[in-house]
């Protein structure tokens, strides 16, 4: 994906296909950190990883199985923990997957345990862990940024959101959040480091004097957002004075169940960064210019995804990038959201089967870029 000539549009690889196998609707499919293995899941109950040469996915090199129900999300961990794979189901339960033929010699931290078993079709892949803590359908998992550590939340329709912390013993330790009582439908980590962190953070050895060596550990922010079917967006996070995960904002913004939310990465990023999608057809923008300073609410005008495609701008809306109608809908359900790496490009997935592609331009206004079928 890259600009064209034109600036401010952006061009797409055309769609591959790819032939999976998979014997019913697929959920999700996740890329790996380097971009070479992809990971599928579906209500199949099963996992299938697939090597990825050159930007195709080719050969298939293992199908996991090992879920009672319908698989929603996979995510891949951060490969200083080595080759890991999550996945989250109905049937209530987080399996984490290690690739034991993985080359390499990233270190596997907590996930020393033995596994629980392995197939053939499996390849080198086996189970070692399961996570049920759950009363109802885990619907959405995330690894923590790096920086923090082997840490994976998960979000499920009981209303709770568990944050399990991995390790070197092979143990783990687990807090509970009560997120959304009517269900928690998505979670996201927002990045470890502030907007301008980067920047203004002091090398090793510059401190003031008299002051005290900077602890990079203390500078880390451990939060995430939640989506549930209160129509809210929730803010959380760790104090470690109270040793628990604290409600620290609520943004009302949504009519109806909100499906996904996600953090963007802040790399060289002003502010802080949270899209939220929902079932009322709509997709807002949350900014954020400091810690203690208020959320803004930006709602995308998906009549300019009509106009960047050449088509009609949906439920009458302006068509123009910007335009003036702030409240202009979707033309379906929006089920998932991803950011791009670098943190200034969000794919919005919606239920019609577009994916678009939004980018704030240099005024600050949202337009779509491009739009492809998925």
């Amino acid at each position: 994906m890259a600009p064209s000539a034109s600036g401010n549009r952006v061009t797409a690889d055309e769609p591959r296909s790819i032939e999976t196998s998979h014997e019913d609707m697929i959920h999700d499919a996740q890329l790996d950190f380097h971009g070479k293995r992809l990971a599928t899941c579906s209500s199949d109950r099963t996992i299938k990883v697939f090597d990825v040469v050159d930007g195709v996915a080719g050969s298939q090199r293992a199908t996991l199985r090992g879920h009672e129900g319908p698989v929603w999300q996979v995510a891949w961990a951060h490969p200083k923990f080595g080759a890991i794979l999550a996945s989250c189901s109905y049937d209530g339960k987080v399996l984490i997957w290690k690739d034991n033929s993985a080359a390499g010699g990233a270190q596997s931290g907590g996930y020393g345990a033995q596994g629980y078993g392995q197939s053939a079709e499996a390849g080198g892949w086996t189970q070692i862990k399961e996570h049920k803590l759950h009363d109802g359908s885990v619907n959405s998992i995330a690894w923590a940024p790096q920086e923090l550590g082997a840490v994976l939340a998960c979000a499920s329709s009981d209303g709770f959101v568990s944050v399990a912390t991995f390790k070197d013993d092979g143990t783990w330790a687990v807090h509970k959040v009560n997120a959304h009582p009517s269900g928690c439908n998505a979670v996201s980590w927002a990045p470890a480091t502030q907007p301008g962190s980067l920047i203004s953070a002091q090398q090793p050895g510059q401190q003031r004097p008299g002051e005290a060596p900077s602890d990079n550990e203390q500078q880390h922010v451990r939060r995430f957002a939640t989506a549930g079917g209160d129509s809210l967006v929730k803010i959380w996070e760790w104090k470690a004075d109270l040793s628990q995960y604290v409600q620290i904002e609520t943004l009302e913004g949504h009519t109806d169940w909100v499906r996904d939310v996600a953090f963007a990465p802040n790399i060289g990023l002003p502010r802080t960064y949270l899209a939220s999608a929902s079932q009322d057809r709509t997709v807002v923008i949350w900014t954020q210019d400091g810690p203690s300073s208020p959320w803004i609410r930006t709602p995308l005008n998906p009549g300019s995804a009509a106009a960047a495609s050449g088509g009609a701008a949906a439920d009458g809306a302006d068509a123009t990038a910007g335009g003036k109608d702030a409240t202009a809908k979707f033309p379906d359900t929006v089920w998932r959201l991803s950011w791009s790496v670098s943190g200034n490009v969000l794919a919005v997935s919606c239920g019609d089967g577009k994916v678009s592609l939004w980018k704030e331009n240099l005024k600050g206004k949202w337009e779509c870029v491009s739009e492809m079928d998925s």
